[in-house]
């Protein structure tokens, strides 16, 4: 039996990985949007710069920098995998493929999550997790519906890099947990952030050498602000909280809502129509987490 305080926990947990990945179901599009005037790899130097500025502000503030050199290091090398590599794939995938192949090929991140912590972490693949990743995959499908999907040989490579973009953030998040056992979470992902900049910063620049920026409007500034501060600051310390709080297996569960939001949106803004099928996954998704949330 679960006493009150690690029902709470578990409730913190769970609203933090929810909150983070429904911050991501808008990310596609805006992402999408942006890099038409943005290249990949400069965005995400963007995203970390801003990402990192945030949270130095509020460390600052906070006075909470309790970091040894040791652990300065491990935390680099887990942002490194998270936020210049696999961010690095998510941004080419997403760019050389489609927003619907996006959605359903990172909807396997939580599978990789709950292989890589059996291997990592050691953390027990129980029948009650299987059988809750089992109804929470059936959900993505119906919300996601693969026949919108584009298999189109000019899609591979893209489609390609957002295999290895799920791959690398599921390593990333059971790393996490294992790094914030001794770290508070707030200092981890600002570390994590400037792990990722080695692999972005010089993308980047060869970027900027090589492809002309366009014209930056309001929208480009106030997507990149958003993709930055609430995108990447707010969202990545939830995600990195959910998986300090809970076993990497049951937080992985809550990126999920990440298909249901982001359709969410596509009908709020480009006036498309909710199904029976989006309706019969977003239950499905809902009733794995439920079922996650009592192993």
């Amino acid at each position: 039996m679960l006493n009150k305080s690690t029902k709470t926990n578990r409730v913190l947990g769970l609203l933090s990985g929810l909150t983070a990945a429904a911050i991501w179901g808008g990310m596609y599009v805006v992402s999408k949007v942006v890099m038409t005037v943005v290249p990949p790899f400069s965005l995400i130097v963007t995203r970390l710069v801003l990402g990192i500025l945030t949270l130095t502000i509020i460390v600052l503030i906070r006075k909470s920098w309790n970091v040894s050199r040791r652990q300065f290091w491990q935390i680099f090398g887990v942002g490194l995998v998270g936020y210049g590599i696999s961010l690095g794939f998510q941004f080419v995938g997403t760019n050389l493929s489609t927003a619907a192949n996006g959605s359903l090929v990172t909807s396997t991140t939580p599978a990789f999550v709950l292989l890589f912590a059996a291997l990592l972490l050691a953390e027990k693949v129980t029948p009650r997790r299987l059988l809750a990743l089992g109804i929470a995959t059936l959900g993505v499908v119906a919300v996601i519906d693969p026949r919108s999907a584009a298999l189109s040989p000019s899609f591979f490579w893209g489609n390609m890099s957002l295999v290895a973009a799920a791959l690398t953030w599921a390593l990333y998040s059971v790393l996490i947990r294992k790094v914030t056992r001794d770290t508070d979470v707030l200092s981890t992902t600002l570390i994590a952030f400037i792990g990722g900049l080695p692999v972005c910063l010089p993308l980047g620049g060869w970027e900027l050498a090589t492809h002309q920026i366009g014209t930056i409007s309001v929208w480009v500034v106030g997507g990149i602000l958003f993709l930055g501060i609430i995108s990447t600051a707010l969202a990545m310390f939830l995600w990195n909280t959910a998986f300090s709080i809970l076993d990497a297996g049951a937080a992985s569960l809550t990126f999920f809502a990440q298909p249901v939001v982001g359709t969410l949106l596509s009908v709020l803004f480009l006036s498309e129509h909710i199904t029976p099928l989006f309706v019969l996954g977003g239950v499905l998704i809902g009733c794995a987490l439920l079922l996650a949330s009592k192993a």
